[in-house]
């Protein structure tokens, strides 16, 4: 009872007309980025995060969750229409949904995706609003060590993030650790790697980071690109089109169930996240069905798979940021420097302290879903006329959005300067094939990680047992040297039976 009148709170504070408004532009916004090719959450977060400085914190992370889980559809609509994936989680759409637009089903595929993406988030945020209290309580005896624990459990999601190459991923991490210790040393005072600049004093802010990485990076990549947008003309999208039929409902029903699961669950992992989840939920789908055959050729229950665990793993991934404090990817990473722009620290106290924003942001999901289903079944045509709108006319807007964002910070041309910088710097390791999202994630956690380190070394008088001697931290600290250990054994293991082979 004590959860159903808590919902029922925050029901009362996401309805309140601002917080519906704010709720209503992020999903609009996210999937219309989402439908982008080139940008994703990641980029649409950070690109759209100067909209909500001065904004109250419950309306403004309302809006940047609508942006997260509004752009995890977007990416569906270039997969199916134009062969082009949005962001990673929307590959395995393609496989299918492009197929069927060949076959003259992309209405049926599209509405598949969106009732799919409606019916796993919807389920998961269901899962989440019972979940996440529970480990909220649990994790009230945290302290030092155990939030250091949790760092380094976080830091080992990396390996998730480094893509073909896990050296340059870590790298890229390095990269990450190192711009989180620019500025004044807490304990001792003295400035760090700040060369006389007083703006560095302060240290480095993610957003600038996440802007070039993300947004500036990803126009000048996707610049040099060249997309055809004519085929979308001749594509029939009347809203009669849109709504698959009893056998299409019939042949998704268990890919949407098994996918709602295996989203959430895997949603929940830190670093797991929703290409991941799609992935494995298409996979299952595949194994599982009486005709594997067809998928690849335009299986219905080829776009449903994907596009629920990707959705499902979008709400998943805010159980263990709010309760925990843990990023799991870029996206979440960049929520994560959000609430803490706003001070509202993520961890289990952010549930006695702040409430209204929690209940107030579990509301505005069901909400922003409800808003997303409609929005995507009534506005389909008018996001493919947008993705009609010439290259360098979004690259200009979506350029002077980061860029008047940047200045926006501290009002200064110093933030202006540095997200160029890091856009640049973005630029080139995409071009050389180093991943961004182990450098923000990094960023983010590494400033909590010193932190928790040196207070911990403080109480223990400078021994690391601490960090052992204490159940729960000794517990994470295990499953954290877990996570990197096995992975090693298994390679070896791999490329003795290769060799003896």
């Amino acid at each position: 009872m004590e959860v159903l009148s808590n919902l029922i709170y925050g029901f009362s504070v996401a309805i309140t007309p601002i917080n519906l408004l704010y709720c209503i532009v992020g999903v609009v916004t996210g999937t219309i980025i989402g439908a982008l090719p080139g940008l994703g959450p990641s980029a649409g977060l950070a690109v759209l995060l100067p909209l909500t400085f001065g904004a109250d914190p419950v309306a403004g992370i309302i809006m940047l969750a609508g942006i997260y889980y509004g752009a995890m559809y977007g990416g569906s609509i270039t997969s199916i229409l134009i062969n082009t994936p949005g962001d990673s989680a929307a590959v395995m759409t393609t496989m299918d949904g492009y197929p069927l637009a060949q076959q003259g089903r992309a209405g049926a595929a599209m509405g598949m995706a969106a009732f799919s993406s409606f019916i796993g988030g919807s389920a998961s945020v269901i899962a989440f609003m019972f979940l996440a209290p529970v480990l909220a309580k649990a994790a009230l005896s945290f302290g030092p060590p155990e939030y250091f624990a949790l760092m380094v459990l976080g830091l080992t999601t990396l390996a998730g993030m480094t893509g073909n190459s896990p050296v340059k991923g870590f790298i890229s991490a390095l990269l990450g650790l190192f711009f989180a210790i620019v500025g004044l040393d807490l304990v001792t005072g003295l400035p760090r790697y700040t060369y006389g600049q007083l703006e560095l004093f302060s240290g480095i802010d993610f957003i600038p980071v996440a802007m070039g990485v993300f947004g500036i990076a990803e126009i000048l990549v996707t610049a040099e690109k060249k997309v055809d947008f004519q085929a979308l003309k001749s594509v029939d999208l009347s809203w009669r089109k849109l709504f698959p039929t009893l056998k299409d409902w019939a042949l998704s029903k268990w890919a949407i169930i098994r996918g709602t699961v295996v989203g959430f669950l895997i949603g929940m992992l830190p670093g797991a996240g929703a290409t991941i989840a799609s992935f494995i939920s298409y996979g299952m789908a595949k194994k599982s069905s009486k005709h594997p055959e067809k998928f690849g050729q335009g299986a219905i229950e080829g776009v449903a798979a994907p596009e629920t665990a990707n959705n499902a793993a979008s709400v998943g991934a805010f159980v263990p940021l709010l309760t925990l404090g843990v990023p799991g990817s870029a996206s979440t990473a960049i929520l994560m420097g959000a609430l803490m722009m706003f001070d509202l620290r993520p961890g289990p106290l952010l549930f006695e302290r702040n409430p209204d924003f929690v209940w107030g942001l579990i509301a505005s999901m069901y909400v922003g879903n409800l808003v997303l289903l409609a929005m995507i079944m009534i506005f389909i045509p008018v996001f493919v006329r947008i993705l009609q709108v010439p290259r360098a006319s979004l690259n200009a807007v979506v350029m002077a959005f980061i860029l008047v964002g940047a200045y926006s910070l501290n009002n200064s041309m110093f933030d202006v300067y540095l997200t160029l910088g890091f856009g640049v710097l973005g630029y080139f390791m995409k071009k050389l094939n180093y991943p961004g999202a182990p450098m923000v994630l990094a960023l983010v956690l590494g400033a909590l990680l010193e932190n928790s380190l040196r207070q911990s070394l403080i109480l223990s008088e400078g021994s690391i047992g601490i960090f052992f001697a204490r159940p729960i931290s000794a517990i994470i600290m295990v499953i954290a040297i877990g996570a990197i250990v096995f992975p090693m054994i298994k390679n070896l293991v791999k490329r003795n039976k290769a060799s003896a082979a």
